[in-house]
């Protein structure tokens, strides 16, 4: 039996968005419906990552339901090019049209960051109208964190993301993050309350590993039998730093290396990646986004599944592509921060090696050192399987989400007790 009042989502992305945040907030919002919630969201008109809103969409308004969940789509602006500043714009036309939509009387409010700025306009509106009803921040990548490691971090914008960014974690009845080290980070730099920090692990969005005939999907995409096939999967854009791995893909080509390198998906860097392959010879190549059964296909016919990031980053998020990549047995190759979560994640799942980010020549020698020990690359793509199955588990994720949400609404009043004055010497946005 369905409770009476709704769970309600605010998120920007949702799908048939396949990539990104939308897979997660629609598998969450799916799942809870399952488990007997009445589930709402407010989302934006699928857009993401091609910047333009899909076709059959883009109205007004618009109300569907998707696998059990009552989903009303709000149009926003979306800039064709992603810079800071159409971003933020997009994120602003998008929180108005969430504060000025009927959210009738919800058992629970979950936003899902980012967007950040949209997630702040839907804060100010439940602190008017819904000041009791439990307020649940999801957070799935870092605002503050990104901008320091993308070089954005100067200025006043930057310090009025920071401060944003702080106000509503610290104002929210429970911030979920996806990661334990996002967890230290929220309570020690933004001043979030241990006990209203709590961590859901993100999961694969994709089906059981279906049986692939690896030679001919390989023969399908002309990669041959005796090279060796690196793919990296999702957003192309300015954090992936993917312009390292074309340069990776020249030397490959100088030294006559049999290493190909495959970016499959697009983003805001797709057309100068393009470009910069068309420049000089490379074994990088870029193929289109696929469909599930594809991308599965793709995953399992390459010998090592890529994360590239741009040097510097290193605390901002955790790669999605990586719980797709711990499903499909094949071994990781990271380009990162070597102190950074990325890296942390391919250790803690000993499924695969890291190299330095920024550095062509690492990653073509990384990529040759795990291909020459077969043996050994076996026993990484099990272990990142074995990882996926035991900490990365969807069924896990939504109960304990489920759980959260319980704990808030039976809580007196359906709200945590208020928050305490932040002492700015210790905490620094």
């Amino acid at each position: 039996m369905q409770q009476a009042s709704p769970t309600l989502f605010f998120g920007l992305n949702y799908p048939p968005e396949t990539t990104g945040i939308s897979p997660y907030t629609g598998a969450m919002a799916s799942g809870l419906a399952r488990r007997g919630r009445k589930v709402r969201a407010l989302v934006g008109h699928p857009h993401y990552p091609d910047w333009k809103v899909a076709p059959g969409y883009g109205q007004w308004s618009l109300r569907e339901i998707i696998d059990g969940v009552s989903v009303e789509r709000l149009r926003h602006f979306v800039p064709s090019r992603p810079t800071p500043m159409p971003r933020a714009a997009a994120e602003i036309s998008f929180g108005l049209r969430q504060a000025f939509a009927r959210w009738g009387r919800p058992a629970v409010i979950v936003t899902v960051s980012p967007a950040l700025i949209s997630s702040a306009l839907v804060r100010l509106r439940a602190r008017v109208t819904h000041p009791n009803t439990p307020f649940v921040v999801w957070v799935q990548d870092l605002y503050g964190a990104g901008l320091a490691e993308t070089g954005q971090n100067a200025g006043l914008a930057a310090r009025a993301i920071g401060w944003i960014e702080g106000w509503l974690l610290r104002s929210a009845s429970k911030v979920v993050v996806i990661h334990d080290r996002f967890a230290d980070r929220v309570v020690s730099n933004l001043g979030v309350l241990p006990e209203r920090a709590a961590v859901v692990r993100n999961w694969t969005h994709l089906g059981p590993t279906p049986n692939v005939d690896v030679a001919a999907v390989r023969r399908s995409y002309g990669w041959a039998a005796d090279e060796i096939v690196v793919a990296h999967t999702g957003n192309m854009g300015v954090k992936q730093g993917l312009h390292h791995v074309v340069d990776a893909g020249r030397l490959a080509h100088r030294t006559h290396e049999k290493v190909r390198f495959v970016l499959v998906g697009r983003g805001s860097q797709r057309d100068e990646l393009a470009a910069r392959i068309d420049e000089e010879p490379t074994t990088t190549e870029i193929m289109p986004p696929l469909d599930d059964v594809a991308f599965a296909e793709v995953l399992q016919a390459a010998d090592i599944l890529l994360v590239n990031e741009l040097p510097g980053v290193s605390e901002m998020c955790v790669p999605s592509k990586l719980t797709s990549y711990f499903s499909s047995g094949r071994p990781v190759l990271a380009a990162t921060d070597l102190a950074g979560i990325t890296a942390h994640e391919v250790a803690a799942a000993d499924a695969g090696m890291t190299v330095i980010a920024g550095d062509p020549d690492a990653l073509l020698q990384g990529a040759k050192a795990l291909a020459a020990d077969r043996a050994q690359a076996v026993r990484l793509g099990e272990n990142g399987k074995r990882y996926k199955e035991t900490v990365l588990d969807e069924t896990f994720a939504i109960d304990r989400f489920d759980s959260l949400l319980a704990d808030l609404t039976a809580a007196p009043g359906g709200q945590a007790p208020p928050h305490p004055k932040i002492d700015k010497d210790r905490h620094t946005l």
